[in-house]
């Protein structure tokens, strides 16, 4: 064998040796998801195959609450989570996370912001905590938009009976049933909703907005892992391929936006407001 062919050879084994290398130096990002999130990992399916093929290697570790999660975060057994604002701001106030991206749904919305509805003829709010006085409020707990919203304007303080809700929509459900005499709920959910219940009218609403669906990492993930992710996220809006519309389609979403601290500004305080400090284990 010639030199060159020889020369050749070994080429050829270089660029296969370094295409292995290449692809078993993948990096690894481990998103917390609540065991009781039902079929939360397999709507994220389309996404872990797309960042794959970014170089990054998505998994899943489950959780049953945020107070474990966060110590997830502190002890580098996991490096993101997919969150509403509540706990994602809860988590930033904590100090174990950072937001990254957010989405944009299939309506063009990022944010949202809670809502006060009671039936038909009540009294507006006022801005004063006494106007839940005596009251059954019904509310999503953890949320910007529930228990945090309604803690934040002293609420709890003079209500009759406080009530969590599996979902903003049961929340709404109880309320036309009389099984609550106010709701604090999602605004968007409650858009697409209220023709449905004529019975029922808005009363009050939160004064800022909160941005949906922000991706958290650790502050224990390296920032170049984090760019990394950030960068492939970001890519969605223009990536044509296959796999980049599973995604959009799949999560319902038309792209990512960057999100930074500031975008929470109006989330952080009402939670502060709420009584959320270092120190918060996530319930009240």
């Amino acid at each position: 064998m010639n030199s060159r062919k020889i020369l050749g050879v070994f080429l050829a084994c270089a660029v296969m040796v370094f295409s292995a290398y290449t692809l078993s130096q993948a990096d690894e990002l481990k998103i917390v998801i609540m065991q009781d999130q039902q079929g939360a990992a397999q709507r994220f399916r389309p996404l872990v195959d797309y960042m794959k093929g970014k170089g990054i290697d998505v998994s899943f570790v489950g959780t049953s609450n945020y107070t474990e999660a966060a110590r997830m975060f502190e002890e580098g057994k996991a490096d993101a989570m997919f969150s509403g604002s509540g706990v994602a701001g809860a988590m930033i106030i904590k100090g174990v996370s950072y937001p990254v991206v957010r989405p944009v749904d299939s309506d063009g919305n990022s944010t949202y912001w809670a809502v006060i509805v009671a039936p038909k003829g009540s009294p507006k709010y006022t801005g004063s905590n006494e106007y839940f006085k005596g009251k059954k409020v019904i509310f999503c707990s953890l949320a910007s938009s529930g228990e945090f919203y309604f803690h934040s304007i002293g609420g709890h303080k003079v209500a009759g009976k406080m009530m969590n809700a599996a979902s903003h929509g049961a929340a709404i459900d109880a309320l036309s049933k009389g099984t609550a005499d106010i709701a604090v709920i999602k605004n968007r959910v409650w858009d697409k909703v209220k023709s449905k219940y004529p019975e029922i009218e808005t009363v009050g609403e939160d004064n800022g907005e909160n941005p949906d669906g922000t991706l958290i990492i650790s502050k224990k993930v390296s920032r170049q892992l984090a760019e990394k992710v950030k960068s492939a996220l970001l890519a969605l809006k223009d990536d044509t391929s296959a796999g980049a519309k599973a995604v959009r389609d799949g999560l319902r979403i038309q792209r990512y936006i960057d999100t930074t601290e500031k975008d929470f500004t109006h989330t952080l305080a009402l939670l502060k407001q709420a009584g959320v400090d270092k120190s918060f284990d996530f319930s009240f």
